[in-house]
């Protein structure tokens, strides 16, 4: 899944415009143009296409959360945590931290979608990249999940 399609799936499914993307954008750390969100909304195919690259799709993520849960406050001596690549893993995790889903809400969603997943299943998605238990979330499920919330699924 490109990061401009995940994009448009979810302008639709949060209802959002060019510029309260351009806000979650810069509340994520990237400043970019609300005329600049509408060329990465844009099918490849079309005039005036922008590639999504991943420091916007992140700041997008980032500014969803600190929109919807609030800024976090770094703690004292504790280390900054390194940007790990943007995957669709780490794309669920933070929309799930965003819409505050719990893993019932987590799998509500999906099944509006018409995906049956289970516990195990998904909290599996959630796990350090090295553990026995990890699975890597495929196109398909974060597809379905984007679908799910733009039919009425999740906290949007």
């Amino acid at each position: 899944m490109t990061t401009n399609d995940l994009l448009r799936g979810l302008r639709y499914a949060l209802k959002l415009n060019g510029e309260a993307i351009a806000e979650l954008c810069a509340l994520g750390g990237h400043e970019i143009k609300p005329i600049e969100v509408l060329k990465l909304l844009k099918k490849e195919e079309e005039t005036g296409f922008m590639a999504c690259d991943e420091a916007v799709m992140r700041a997008f993520l980032d500014g969803l959360i600190v929109s919807r849960r609030g800024a976090q406050e770094p703690k004292p001596g504790a280390p900054t945590a390194p940007d790990a690549a943007l995957n669709n893993n780490l794309i669920l995790r933070k929309l799930r931290i965003a819409l505050e889903l719990n893993d019932e809400g987590m799998l509500a969603v999906l099944a509006k979608a018409g995906v049956q997943l289970s516990k195990s299943e998904l909290s599996a998605m959630f796990r350090a990249k090295g553990h026995r238990n990890y699975k890597p979330c495929g196109d398909q499920v974060l597809r379905n999940f984007i679908r799910g919330l733009a039919l009425g699924g999740g906290n949007t």
